[in-house]
């Protein structure tokens, strides 16, 4: 599904990603850990390139859009699966089919009494789980995200986690927790200063390797 062949990307001619040689198969499962500035984001917005049609995208700053409820912001997830005048028609009064869709993920979340709140007076975690579900809700095969449980706490981290396995076919994310990573993901990708370090399935990256990968530059 992905293959990439010694690609590297600099911004502003400072180099981000460095000879990056990866290849990630359809179902895959996959988490991406790494210091701060290791490249992680902008691996997954390289892999967003490769299929933008097939994958929805978690940025880490949600992008979502405060004024509208979050039932609006998880709608907006299939606004191209209809016309301009459903669309607008579901701006002013929700149908009950797509409520009745979206609230069923909200509950999944934990976030069913919410589904109606303006964004903007949610808190940080609640908003990064109506990112999850506008995600779900566009129904991609392929699921990217960047940190999108850093704002949630650990035990409901899980079971967002759970829930996007559950419903993409493809994972791949990056993750700051790594205990979570390692716990929840089959395959680790170990992204150190633009480059990868080590790809391994999880029970095989030991405390030797972490401590390489998070030592002090």
């Amino acid at each position: 599904m992905f293959h990439l062949e010694r690609v590297s990307v600099s911004y502003n001619e400072m180099p981000v990603l460095k000879e990056i040689t990866l290849s990630i198969s359809a179902g895959e499962k996959i988490a991406i850990i790494g210091p701060s500035g290791a490249g992680k984001t902008t691996l997954l917005r390289k892999l967003y390139e490769i299929e933008p049609d097939q994958a929805s995208f978690i940025h880490q700053r949600d992008a979502l859009i405060p004024q509208l409820s979050a039932f609006h912001n998880v709608y907006a997830g299939r606004l191209d699966h209809h016309s301009v005048a459903y669309n607008l028609l579901n701006l002013i009064l929700p149908r009950e089919r797509e409520v009745a869709e979206v609230r069923k993920l909200m509950s999944a979340l934990g976030m069913e009494e919410k589904i109606f709140e303006k964004v903007a007076s949610l808190s940080g975690g609640q908003r990064q789980r109506v990112s999850v579900a506008r995600a779900i809700y566009k129904g991609s095969s392929v699921l990217l995200a960047d940190e999108p449980v850093s704002s949630i706490d650990p035990h409901q981290a899980e079971e967002v986690l759970k829930l996007l396995q559950a419903e993409a076919k493809t994972v791949v994310l990056s993750l700051h927790t790594v205990q979570l990573a390692l716990s929840a993901f089959e395959r680790i990708i170990g992204l150190r200063d633009g480059r990868i370090l080590f790809d391994l399935s999880g029970e095989m990256v030991d405390p030797g390797r972490l401590k390489e990968l998070y030592a002090p530059c």
